[in-house]
Formats: C-alpha cells, sequence, structure tokens
C-alpha cells in the first residue's frame, strides 16, 4: 500500500442494520478509511474483494451463500480480515492467537478503535516490509472451518420476547414484535404499539438489559426504538435527526449523542 492512496475497506453482513452500524463506527473512529463496498452475503463478499483489492475486508461468519470463513479463504492474501460475530467462542478459541482480528457483535465504539490502530500498524508494517500476509493464517481459517463444520449454530441469548402491562384488572401480553418503541415516564416506562399505548414499571435499563440488541437501538437517553420498525430518518428545522416510525404519526428525536447510528445523513 503506497502512502499516498486512502485505505479502502469492504464491509459484509447479511443484516443491513449491521452493516448501517459498523459504517458509521468506523467513520467515527477512523474518518480517513474509505468503505469502497458492501455486501449482503459470502459470495458477493468475494466478488467486490477479488475485484476491488481492499484493504480490509469486515466479513460476518455466518453469511448465506459463503460462511464470512470460506469468504476469507478466499481473499486474506490481498486483504486484512477482521471477522465479526455474535459467537464468542469462535473469537476465543480461534482468534486469541495470530493475525485475525475479530468484533463481537454489537460492535462497541472501544473495541472498534482498538482493532483500527491495530490494523493501521499493521498496515504499516506490510507496506514498509513489503511481506505478504502471514502463512499462520490460512492454518487458523481452516481451523475456524473445521470448528463451523462441527459445531451447530449457537443457541441464542433468551432475550425477552413478552412485555406483560397492567390494564385495569387484567395483565395483558404484548409481543416485542408488536412493540414500535419503548420511553421512559417519569416512574413508568411507557409500550407504544401501533393500537395502542401500555404504562409498565420495568425500568429502559432493565429492557436495555435483556431485549436483542439487533432489534432495538437505544436513540435517546429516554427512548428505545425497534429498527424495523423505522420508516424514515429526517432532519428538522434546528437540525435534529426525527425517525418517523411505520404505523405511528408522530417522530421520535435521536439525541446527538446516538446520531452515529444514522451517520450517512
Amino acid at each position: 500500500m503506497s502512502d499516498d492512496r486512502p485505505v479502502t475497506a469492504l464491509i459484509a453482513d447479511d443484516e443491513a442494520p449491521m452493516r448501517d452500524l459498523l459504517r458509521a463506527r468506523l467513520q467515527a473512529v477512523w474518518p480517513q478509511l474509505q468503505i469502497v463496498a458492501e455486501a449482503a452475503n459470502g459470495v458477493e463478499a468475494v466478488e467486490l474483494g477479488e475485484r476491488l483489492r481492499p484493504d480490509i475486508a469486515f466479513l460476518d461468519i455466518r453469511m448465506p451463500g459463503l460462511s464470512g470463513i470460506e469468504a476469507a479463504r478466499r481473499l486474506y492474501d490481498r486483504s486484512h480480515i477482521v471477522f465479526a460475530t455474535a459467537y464468542d467462542q469462535y473469537a476465543l478459541d480461534a482468534f486469541e492467537h495470530g493475525a485475525l482480528d475479530y468484533l463481537l457483535k454489537p460492535v462497541s465504539a472501544e473495541r472498534l478503535a482498538t482493532t483500527c490502530a491495530r490494523l493501521q500498524a499493521r498496515l504499516k508494517a506490510r507496506a514498509a516490509d513489503g511481506d505478504p500476509a502471514p502463512q499462520d493464517i490460512g492454518q487458523q481459517l481452516a481451523h475456524l472451518t473445521t470448528l463451523l463444520e462441527h459445531q451447530g449454530k449457537p443457541a441464542r441469548p433468551n432475550y425477552l420476547r413478552w412485555i406483560q402491562a397492567q390494564v385495569g384488572a387484567s395483565l395483558r401480553m404484548i409481543s416485542t414484535r408488536e412493540v414500535l418503541f419503548f420511553q421512559s415516564d417519569e416512574k413508568y416506562t411507557r409500550v407504544q404499539t401501533a393500537s395502542a399505548e401500555f404504562l409498565i414499571r420495568k425500568t429502559l435499563k432493565e429492557l436495555l438489559d435483556e431485549l436483542d440488541p439487533d432489534e432495538f437501538w437505544r436513540v435517546h437517553r429516554s427512548t428505545l426504538v425497534r429498527v424495523d420498525a423505522i420508516g424514515e430518518v429526517a432532519r428538522d428545522a434546528r437540525g435534529r435527526h426525527m425517525l418517523r416510525l411505520r404505523n405511528y404519526p408522530g417522530e421520535i428525536e435521536v439525541s446527538r449523542n446516538h446520531t452515529y447510528l444514522f451517520q450517512q445523513m
């Protein structure tokens, strides 16, 4: 890599919100990095990686078509590989030693900053030495492939799926799939669905710990929003990011601390 051209990267993940989140956080911690392509599966990742030859490939481990590990075996001789995974046993077992790097989902800004600093050092070292990719990467990838073949998909955490709300003398069971957003309201938390509003005593902090972070994003210190309920993101006259949700007439404000979720605007 010459010093006069920007560092380039590919992002591959079959979940668009995860690609959006990683892109936004990369822009925050490494503004000079150019995301030259995004892929929704392993086959696309290989095609784009071979054609564009990015310096770095961020690959989700589990993708349709080809896994991230299978894609990496085609790309590691030209791109630095960083795996993103929700399954930390792979990270602990196979990434602790060697040249591969990993990010655990949901990707934290702190971990990403550390990873980016390490990538910058490796890119600089390779440019100075002119060395090819370390040979042990191929061995690590072969080991990871064996793990995937012999281990079933790890169980998902037991995320909260039902909300219990007292309605008069009755107890209403609300599926989290129905919830558009949660909003703290003094002693209570407001639960908004497309057809009704409920109040529960569970705090927003408790909900953050119990809900699937891939399904609900915190967009304000007082608000959690279901990602697939977001229909549009707009700026108001004061420059604030405002969410317009499907099946809900109002708008939800995004606080300044959480605008990185919608950094492309």
